[in-house]
């Protein structure tokens, strides 16, 4: 049941937060998204999967659900 919870929570937030956004977006992106968060920790949290991402050649291609859901986490 919580889990359901959760996912209503994000899908509420999904049509609030960052609505002017694309829903997938690349780093450059993302750190407009997240202003308070340096490059390369940005980099970090994407190859650790803390934000969940698909990396195409050299681009990094991240889901806005997944930016939702990191800031949920933490």
């Amino acid at each position: 049941m919580m889990q359901i919870l959760e996912k209503n929570n994000i899908f509420e937030y999904y049509n609030i937060l960052f609505k002017e956004y694309p829903d997938v977006v690349k780093v450059k992106t993302l750190k407009e998204m997240l202003p308070k968060i340096g490059k390369n920790k940005l980099y970090k949290l994407l190859k650790d999967k803390e934000i969940y991402s698909k990396r195409i050649g050299k681009e990094y291609y991240i889901p806005k659900i997944s930016v939702i859901e990191y800031l949920i986490k933490n």
